[in-house]
């Protein structure tokens, strides 16, 4: 189980969303869908339509400025909004499973930027990144890369709530405090952001392209000087039967250190420009042509089980699983009861499943290892499928 690793720092400042300068975000929308070859549009070309980015990973030739694009969208009417919370409503699907449960509850980007304090660094006064500024850094990343797309609004999860109170109360009993005298903010926050209108089918379930991000003020040290702040940043796919998120390496960025919000920015658009989602979806359907015996299947919860005891000099020969008991209790019992991933009639069990039997578990990870989790399932599940086909790296979890 994870440990709650909290952060006491009593220096902190009020309401302040931030300066990010030269950042403004735009909502677009497009109704239309087809795959396109070319990456990048001009002034003379016609309208043309997008079903998913196919060249996210090429060069990007020269650009005017402000016009970032790994690929060609078409065109359509711009709407400029001066309250970004507010106007990312339309195009945004109704979410019935969150993405994340654990010991995280909902929350709103209006929440954050108006109801939390900001957490400063307390020997210098610098104040940290907000959470707030985070998604819209990548808000305003998301608008840029697919200008013509809708996008919902933030899907934001957040645990480890601190609380305090204004100077004015330091002698109120508890009960006694008005809501103005309360002062809070979150340790931990994860969101995604979601582009409806990329999607694309693996093994009979709809993919959407989601953005999202993991903060952690437990990963700062808050009680010295400003340093480089710690953020994970990702774009991927999601799986729209269940919500599990697919992370891959090339789209997931575990420790993106950065000094400012333009720092943050300019990293998180780097990421996207590089993600390869054509690799990323090939790689997902391939998993769907092998399959687990019912017998091959409990020789991996077995060993899945008995790696979390192995002495350390064993599992440094081990391909990594970072997964605890919990997760692969959870797996087993979904194997027979899960209604969309659960094993064939015959007890065989394909490696898309199984993928999906990792993330379906890894919801109750806590927010700040549920990314790093997420892309050990996709990695793992690929060494398995290695197994299948030849490969001995990870031979020890089937033998």
């Amino acid at each position: 189980m994870d440990t709650q690793n909290f952060n006491n720092s009593t220096t902190i400042i009020g309401k302040d969303q931030g300066d990010i300068s030269n950042i403004h975000l735009v909502l677009q929308n497009v109704n239309k869908n087809k795959i396109v070859s070319d990456n990048f549009f001009n002034d003379n070309i016609d309208e043309v339509e997008v079903f998913y980015p196919n060249k996210m990973n090429e060069v990007i030739k020269p650009e005017p400025p402000n016009q970032v694009q790994a690929f060609l969208m078409p065109i359509s009417k711009e709407h400029n909004f001066d309250d970004t919370s507010a106007n990312l409503g339309k195009g945004e699907d109704i979410q019935h499973k969150p993405f994340i449960v654990a010991n995280t509850s909902e929350a709103t980007l209006h929440h954050l930027q108006n109801d939390c304090i900001i957490p400063v660094f307390s020997k210098d006064n610098e104040k940290t990144i907000a959470h707030q500024e985070f998604i819209e850094v990548v808000l305003s990343a998301v608008q840029k890369i697919f200008p013509n797309h809708n996008i919902t609004k933030p899907e934001i999860r957040v645990s480890h709530q601190i609380k305090g109170r204004i100077p004015s109360a330091i002698h109120k009993p508890v009960k006694e405090l008005l809501e103005h005298e309360k002062t809070i903010y979150y340790e931990r926050m994860a969101f995604i952001i979601k582009v409806p209108t990329i999607t694309d089918i693996v093994n009979g379930n709809e993919l959407s392209l989601t953005i999202g991000g993991v903060r952690s003020y437990n990963l700062e040290n808050l009680y010295n000087k400003k340093s480089l702040e710690k953020f994970k940043f990702f774009i991927g796919f999601q799986n729209q039967v269940c919500m599990n998120l697919c992370v891959s390496s090339d789209g997931f960025v575990e420790d993106m250190r950065v000094g400012s919000a333009n720092d943050l920015y300019s990293k998180v658009l780097e990421t996207m420009q590089n993600y390869n989602a054509e690799l990323n979806l090939m790689e997902m359907k391939e998993l769907s042509q092998d399959f687990l015996s019912e017998h091959q299947f409990a020789q991996l919860i077995g060993r899945s089980r008995l790696y979390q005891h192995l002495p350390k000099s064993e599992k440094q020969n081990i391909p990594l699983l970072n997964f605890n008991d919990s997760h692969i209790n959870t797996m087993a019992k979904d194997y027979y009861e899960d209604q969309n991933f659960c094993r064939n009639q015959d007890g065989n069990i394909n490696l898309w499943d199984v993928y999906n039997l990792f993330t379906q578990a890894n919801k109750s990870s806590y927010i700040d290892t549920f990314l790093d989790r997420n892309l050990n399932a996709f990695e793992f599940s690929k060494g398995i499928q290695k197994i299948l086909n030849g490969s001995f790296d990870y031979h020890w979890f089937l033998s």
